[in-house]
């Protein structure tokens, strides 16, 4: 825990903690940009550019529940590892079949599959480690910094990435690699484990353990409404990376060019998660939710009049500071009121609803940017938020929410 300072940056090991997440978020920003790049190189068609973005998004519907339920049965931190030296292995595949001339869709297809299995672990156990880390009042703060530099890395990400897949199609991809090992040696310098209480040696059944997470999310409405909304959000945003490439592409962009567009977007990222806190302080939670919602339905219909790059840009730079917004806010009130015990599988509840959608969007996006072109598949993604953002604020599924002060004496009575 925190030395009672009072500032989070004091406390040793969530400053490794956050060191490796930097750096993770770094490579992986690197090579997020390269995955869809080197399969439109690899097959010349955004619709298998598309599926690969689900296939990548498919392992949390399969197994989020799953990795909640063992991630609070087995050691989080040790979990966390386990991902980050699998996804080492996972992820370094790709630069060694450049390099042999044997890359295949197939292959992208089974390493995006892996990578995201990894990932949906090593987010369940990460759900346990903030709140055993850092005191309660820090929370905010300590997730808006991790926010704020994952934002921050979406700045310098892509222009890296376009740049070392101009030089060599691998190298975005080895970034990444080195990266991952770079993240596991800082967790196993972090002393602390992830839980207040040792996993039991005779734990309950999984399907009852599944269970238990997902009827205390179901019955805490606020937390409930958060993952439908996150979920109606996310529809659309899984397509819009694929949206931004392929009209860079048809405007003859090279890879550098669209990978400092996608830097200027970070820009945003950076900027929304530095207000977030702020906002969070003087908008109410409810708010704070729904303007995220209209903000980003807006901006996907000016996003379908626009027609060039100039256009584009400062559209995609507000969208990404709206992000932040929903995140910061959802998350330090979700952290606040799950217990402990349940943070894993709320957790991963939690985003196997949010992110259930991610799989349609992404290959809704390839279908239609091969069908209609950009501008009306955009059209389409910002007909669906407005539609979405105006039933939410009609539900009013988030006047029951208070204050995360007090959030989690809530928690103990939901």
């Amino acid at each position: 825990m925190a030395d009672g300072t009072g500032s989070v940056w004091r406390n040793r090991d969530f400053t490794l903690i956050w060191a490796g997440q930097t750096f993770s978020d770094l490579g992986t920003g690197v090579s997020q940009l390269a995955y869809p790049l080197v399969m439109l190189a690899v097959t010349h068609s955004p619709a298998q550019a598309g599926v690969l973005a689900a296939v990548r998004g498919l392992p949390y519907l399969l197994f989020g529940l799953l990795a909640g339920a063992l991630a609070d049965r087995w050691r989080r931190k040790r979990v966390m590892i386990v991902c980050e030296l699998g996804n080492m292995v996972t992820v370094g595949s790709i630069p060694l079949a450049l390099w042999l001339g044997h890359l295949t869709a197939a292959q992208l297809y089974v390493t995006g599959f892996l990578a995201g299995t990894f990932y949906v672990f090593f987010n369940a156990a990460e759900a346990g480690c903030l709140p055993n880390v850092v005191e309660e009042k820090q929370l905010t703060s300590a997730v808006a910094a991790q926010e704020t530099t994952s934002s921050a890395s979406g700045v310098v990400a892509p222009p890296i990435g376009g740049g070392l897949f101009q030089l060599s199609h691998a190298l975005p991809f080895l970034a990444d690699t080195v990266s991952y090992a770079i993240s596991a040696v800082c967790l196993l310098a972090v002393r602390p484990q992830f839980e207040r209480q040792k996993p039991p040696a005779e734990p309950t059944r999984l399907r009852q353990e599944i269970a238990e997470g997902l009827r205390w999310l179901w019955s805490h409405q606020v937390v409930r409404t958060v993952a439908v909304m996150a979920a109606g959000l996310q529809l659309a945003i899984a397509g819009a990376g694929l949206v931004v490439i392929i009209a860079a592409q048809r405007a003859h962009a090279s890879p550098s060019a669209i990978g400092l567009l996608f830097s200027a977007v970070g820009l945003g990222g950076v900027a929304g998660a530095l207000i977030a806190p702020r906002l969070k302080a003087r908008l109410a939670f409810r708010w704070m939710l729904l303007g995220t919602a209209w903000i980003q339905a807006v901006l996907w219909l000016l996003l379908a009049a626009s027609s060039t790059l100039y256009e584009i840009a400062p559209i995609l730079i507000l969208f990404a500071a709206s992000m932040p917004l929903f995140g910061v806010a959802s998350l330090s009130y979700r952290l606040a009121v799950t217990p402990d015990h349940l943070l894993g599988r709320v957790g991963t509840t939690f985003r196997l609803i949010a992110w259930s959608t991610t799989p349609v969007g992404a290959a809704t996006a390839g279908l239609l940017l091969g069908w209609i072109g950009p501008k009306p598949t955009a059209l389409v993604f910002g007909t669906w938020v407005v539609v979405f953002a105006a039933v939410a604020t009609a539900a009013g599924g988030l006047r029951q929410a208070t204050p995360s002060s007090s959030a989690r004496c809530e928690s103990l009575h939901a």
